[in-house]
């Protein structure tokens, strides 16, 4: 009987932690939480970031690096700063501008890219030396 009682006691621990149970289990929490992300694809001008222009602004938003090296987003304005990203790593969450806001990598300046107004509509006009050109 108390080996009956040892192996029953045995197998509910196996099945609390997951070993053998059939039922779901919920997703852990991501680190960016409810952020929307921004991808940073290549060195490619315009088309460095997706989606570009983003429709975030003033939404939380995470940078992430899908390509092979080291990139760092800056605002035109220089109000917001990533810092750097590794290849494969996400940027810290952060708070775009409701007005919408031009931005670039600091490592590759023609990487460009903008965020739309919270109300709609296009991105402020990009002035300056972070702007789209052609390369």
């Amino acid at each position: 009987m108390r080996r009956m009682l040892v192996a029953t006691l045995a197998l509910t621990a196996v099945a609390a932690c997951g070993g053998g149970s059939s039922s779901p289990t919920s997703p852990s929490p991501s680190p960016s939480g409810n952020a929307l992300t921004i991808t940073v694809t290549q060195q490619n001008g315009a088309q460095s970031f997706s989606p570009n222009p983003a429709s975030f602004g003033g939404q939380m938003v995470v940078f992430r690096n899908a390509d092979s090296i080291v990139h760092r987003v800056v605002l035109n304005d220089g109000s917001i700063d990533t810092g750097d990203i590794a290849a494969g790593a996400t940027s810290r969450a952060v708070q775009m501008p409701a007005a919408g806001a031009n931005y670039h990598c600091s490592l590759h300046p023609a990487m460009v890219g903008a965020v739309n107004p919270m109300a709609g509509g296009p991105p402020p006009v990009c002035e300056g030396i972070y702007c789209a050109r052609d390369h």
